[in-house]
């Protein structure tokens, strides 16, 4: 049996990876920082499974040290970030205590605890931003346009830096969008997809939004989680972007949601200037040729099938009264 210490376990990647994991016979460790709300909504099911949950922060080096003795880890994911990128713009120094620089202090403490852990990276395609060549692949050069973006530039230069400079197994998955049921209603994705479920329900009567034609390269954070797995059985470490290959605008999305529900989208959206980013982020799309080749990953779940998961899970929750 391996073990394996995800960090952002309360998350939505960190509850479908530690689910993917102990299918995979693991012992799964979770580190969580210690807070009055209880945030583990998305992992109660998995508690009764055998996972157990370590106190920690990735900005107190300390207690990672701890956890990493604690929990004796074979594999260490590092999902653990300040994610939410308007939220950069408000809190950017935060943004790179525990996005950036978090990653150094799992690094460091993992060298001193055991340096032969394996240990993945979760890096992001908001590091392409100004994007310089369409689509996106390993070799494209970053022009993060925030600053959550800004920081996972540090903390994927870093990761690089620590196996180039000490060998260590360290590798990084460029990820970009990937959505799901479980995602926080933050997120544009749910946010629209919860909406739809309201609107039909007779709870909410319009839907603001800002850039309706920014587009991203949405896939099923199911999928994604699986490529962060297979990064850290292949032979040699190295970094891979995970993606579709398609994108799409967010008047698709809302098209697609709306539809789902035999309502009209044009009824109810209405463009607020206010959820407009500072400096946006026009096109991503993602060439995951190369994870494709050497990994053999592929993902399962297209688009359509995504925001069609999303409303119908959000509609039976706004029906359950949730």
């Amino acid at each position: 049996m391996k073990n394996a210490l995800i960090t952002g376990i309360t998350g939505q990647d960190g509850s479908y990876l530690a689910e993917f994991l102990l299918e995979k016979g693991y012992k799964v460790f979770g580190l969580q920082r210690r807070s009055s709300t209880i945030t583990t909504e998305r992992l109660d099911h998995l508690l009764e499974s055998g996972m157990e949950l370590i106190s920690g922060d990735l900005i107190d080096e300390n207690s990672l040290i701890k956890a990493l003795n604690d929990s004796e880890p074979d594999e260490v994911y590092n999902l653990g970030a300040q994610s939410f990128v308007p939220a950069s713009w408000s809190q950017p120094i935060l943004t790179g205590e525990v996005t950036g620089l978090g990653v150094t202090r799992l690094l460091e403490a993992i060298r001193i605890v055991n340096p032969e852990i394996r240990f993945y990276q979760a890096s992001s395609s908001e590091m392409f931003g100004k994007v310089i060549e369409t689509p996106q692949s390993e070799a494209t050069p970053f022009y993060p346009r925030s600053p959550y973006g800004v920081a996972k530039v540090y903390g994927h230069w870093i990761t690089i830096n620590c196996r180039e400079s000490y060998d260590m197994f360290a590798v990084s998955g460029i990820l970009f969008n990937h959505e799901s049921p479980r995602r926080g209603l933050e997120f544009v994705t749910r946010k629209v997809t919860y909406a739809v479920a309201r609107i039909k329900a007779g709870l909410q009567k319009e839907l603001r939004l800002g850039n309706l034609e920014a587009k991203r390269d949405w896939g099923f954070a199911g999928d994604y989680v699986r490529a962060m797995w297979l990064m850290l059985q292949a032979d040699e470490p190295d970094d891979y972007v995970i993606a579709t290959g398609e994108t799409n605008t967010v008047k698709r999305m809302c098209e697609i949601a709306f539809a789902r529900v035999d309502l009209d989208w044009n009824d109810y959206i209405v463009v607020d200037p206010k959820f407009y980013r500072p400096a946006e982020v026009q096109l991503l799309l993602g060439d995951s040729s190369k994870a494709r080749k050497k990994l053999g990953w592929v993902p399962e779940v297209d688009f359509v099938a995504l925001i069609e998961m999303m409303v119908d899970s959000d509609v039976e929750r706004v029906g359950s009264g949730k």
